[in-house]
């Protein structure tokens, strides 16, 4: 249940995200006989993607709510707005995604007769005001219950949070919704090849910013959470955190390989009017590569609902329950204080910030310059000579 309740809410943010920012700023530059179909496909499978969080997010309260022995979904329904921060948030992630969902559905109908939504001048509030809805609901599922003591570090670790989900939502909600326009039917044929050099070029720069939110966030949850590589092994919580890293190194080799071969190659075909036989390659082999990435991200999605606890606290427990001379229930087992913020803290902190951010700049230059390359020798090679047709009376 947590992981269905992750993977629709990350889709809503993710899909409306790519069609806010990438998907319908280039059907309407270039491709504008697919403008409603872009706008419509993307807004409907995010619209269905907000309904569907609903009854995830009340089931996975329902199976709390009857403390893991089946699903009370009366007790839910009555925690919703209940007077605790926790029910407001609650209430607010159930509101906000029927809101949502609700915005996004006047996009998703196409009319014959009347001019429709989908292209029409309100297009870019809807999908603004969904995106806004999404994302808010998806930061409820992390913002503090309860009022913190210490407002200046809960605020910062909202924060990293809130780059932690978004980041994967856009970058792996905007991967299912580059597979759904890889479908028949969304661009027609002589607009493709424009359209899809704009978008993935659009969708790289939102990726590679969503990668370096990802790996900045994770390294400071990493820091605070984890004592040493050998706690990566040694505790529940390094164990599932290795996993999820080596997914998620898995779908950078991936993006690294669209990034610097695939995506250039497309590009370069942009201004090409013949068919030559690497096109159908890529747009054959592009959404097969995407499918993988997504299988991957839902394979993270499914592994991160194990990460509980911490593995500083799991190795000092594991080591004060095996000195002691009595067991020691799970419940009454202590807690180390959480870690103490310094000024070397700070200063790793904005080296890995400066590294990271340069290496995705540099790999952004570096793969538009592959694709200048790369359009520069399909430009200098010869065309096929035409076989001369013999004349006919």
């Amino acid at each position: 249940m947590a992981w269905a309740t992750w993977v629709t809410l990350m889709g809503f943010v993710g899909v409306t995200a790519l069609a806010l920012l990438c998907a319908v700023p280039a059907a309407a530059r270039v491709a504008s006989g697919a403008l409603g179909a872009v706008t419509s496909r993307l807004a409907l499978a995010a619209a269905v993607l907000g309904l569907l969080a609903v009854p995830a997010v009340l089931t996975d309260l329902a199976h709390g709510a009857s403390h893991g022995e089946g699903y009370d979904y009366s007790a839910a329904w009555n925690s919703l707005y209940d007077g605790s921060n926790a029910g407001r948030l609650s209430g607010l992630e159930v509101t906000l995604c029927l809101v949502g969902a609700a915005l996004l559905a006047p996009l998703a109908v196409r009319p014959m007769t009347v001019r429709p939504v989908a292209t029409g001048r309100w297009r870019g509030s809807l999908l603004g005001a969904g995106l806004a809805a999404g994302a808010v609901a998806l930061g409820t599922t992390r913002f503090p219950t309860k009022t913190p003591a210490d407002w200046g570090r809960t605020g910062f670790e909202t924060l990293i949070w809130m780059l932690h989900l978004l980041g994967g939502a856009v970058w792996l909600g905007g991967l299912a919704g580059l597979l759904l326009l890889a479908l028949p039917g969304a661009v027609p044929a002589a607009e493709r090849r424009a359209f899809w050099s704009i978008t993935i070029r659009r969708f790289s720069v939102a990726a590679m910013s969503c990668v370096a939110a990802i790996t900045l966030s994770g390294l400071f949850l990493y820091w605070e959470h984890v004592d040493g590589l050998g706690q990566l092994t040694s505790t529940m919580y390094g164990r599932v955190l290795g996993v999820k890293i080596l997914i998620f190194g898995g779908l950078l080799l991936l993006g690294a390989f669209n990034q610097f071969w695939l995506h250039p190659r497309i590009e370069a075909l942009r201004d090409e009017g013949d068919q030559r036989p690497l096109l159908t390659v890529l747009l054959r082999r592009f959404p097969l590569v995407v499918a993988v990435e997504i299988l991957l991200g839902t394979a993270l999605l499914f592994v991160a609902p194990f990460l509980h606890g911490s593995a500083r606290n799991q190795a000092y427990q594991a080591q004060v329950a095996e000195q002691s001379a009595t067991p020691i229930p799970a419940k009454k087992l202590p807690k180390l204080p959480a870690k103490e913020v310094s000024a070397s803290t700070w200063g790793w902190g904005t080296a890995e910030t400066i590294a990271v951010i340069a290496v995705m700049g540099a790999g952004y230059r570096l793969s538009g310059q592959l694709a200048r390359r790369r359009r520069s020798a399909l430009g200098a090679t010869p065309e096929p000579a035409v076989p001369a047709v013999p004349a006919t009376s």
